[in-house]
């Protein structure tokens, strides 16, 4: 099967060789032309999966128009702000979509790929999600997804097309809590970094992921999800991995605003999008709107967009009245 992946970074790319491993055809599209052009030279992609062969025999393609012609299957991987500009491209497409970037719109409150399905009503659409750091799937590292569709035969499809040997491939129908537990996530993930920078240990982290959780299947119940999806990889499992692993981004950003670098520094020198960043915002916005308690992310929002200093947001946290576990 040919497959277009559009999106050329860390994620994209890692899917793009695991397909490829396959034995599909696929063409990969970014809008560097100078980046895929140092692919094409090196077989690398040096800045987002250092150490990493690439294959040699695929596509890369800086025409969208080109890199889509006679796809059987297309997997959205660009973040969420340019998510809905791109992915107009598909309004005419018919076959499955695979969406695995991690996002809220702002504006919409919509997960991305009811954004897709806004953009691509024709398509078949799956949402891709777990606790998949895009180096360790490159690598070869054994690792466990969510396809995730109302169209279950499309979740199956896309099951059997992604399956490797390190590479195990879940179904569930449960859309909106796949896609909220990955988004909401990187916002809790950007908390638990702030932790490490501010010296925490790792009782502090464990409490932290543990109410993180509580408060992610609060607010993704109020919008619809199912409370189970939340224990699973792309809640649970999604939330712990973002938010001890080294590699995570949003748990770096996180950390390095706890150590006191300044905010706009860390977003000026980012080689990657740390998705919890915009979500905040989202998140925050959202659960205003459906009135529903969320004191992580509300002082994740406060550090990131009111100036709060982190060390007091983690104050506030910890000095809340005291209260049940749910």
């Amino acid at each position: 099967m040919k497959i277009t992946i559009i999106g050329s970074g860390a994620w994209g790319s890692a899917l793009g060789r695991l397909l490829h491993e396959g034995g599909h055809s696929v063409t990969l599209w970014g809008n560097m032309p100078a980046q895929l052009g140092e692919m094409r030279r090196t077989g690398r992609n040096e800045v987002c999966l250092p150490g990493v062969d690439l294959p040699r025999d695929w596509t890369l393609e800086p025409d969208l128009g080109k890199a889509l012609r006679e796809a059987g299957l297309v997997v959205v991987a660009v973040p969420s702000k340019p998510y809905r500009e791109v992915t107009r491209c598909l309004g005419e497409y018919r076959g499955i979509v695979v969406s695995v970037a991690k996002g809220i719109e702002y504006e919409t409150g919509l997960t991305m790929s009811s954004v897709l399905r806004e953009n691509a009503p024709q398509a078949r659409v799956v949402a891709l999600s777990g606790p998949t750091l895009a180096l360790e799937v490159a690598k070869g590292i054994p690792t466990a997804i969510v396809a995730a569709s109302q169209d279950l035969d499309a979740a199956r499809a896309v099951q059997e097309l992604f399956h490797r040997p390190t590479f195990r491939v879940y179904t569930s129908q449960d859309v909106l809590g796949v896609e909220m537990g990955g988004a909401l996530k990187n916002v809790i993930a950007i908390a638990a970094g702030g932790c490490d920078g501010l010296g925490f240990g790792d009782n502090s982290k464990a409490a932290l992921i543990t109410r993180g959780i509580a408060e992610i299947r609060r607010l993704g119940v109020a919008c619809g999800a199912s409370p189970d999806t939340f224990s699973g990889l792309s809640g649970l499992g999604d939330l712990t991995v973002t938010c001890f692993s080294r590699l995570s981004r949003n748990r770096g950003f996180g950390e390095r605003l706890g150590r006191g670098e300044k905010l706009q520094h860390i977003l000026g020198t980012l080689t990657a999008v740390a998705e919890g960043y915009p979500t905040a915002r989202s998140a925050f916005h959202l659960a205003r709107q459906r009135g529903v308690v969320t004191p992580i992310v509300d002082q994740v929002h406060a550090m990131l967009y009111e100036g709060k200093d982190i060390a007091q947001a983690v104050h506030d946290l910890i000095g809340r009245s005291q209260k049940s576990e749910d």
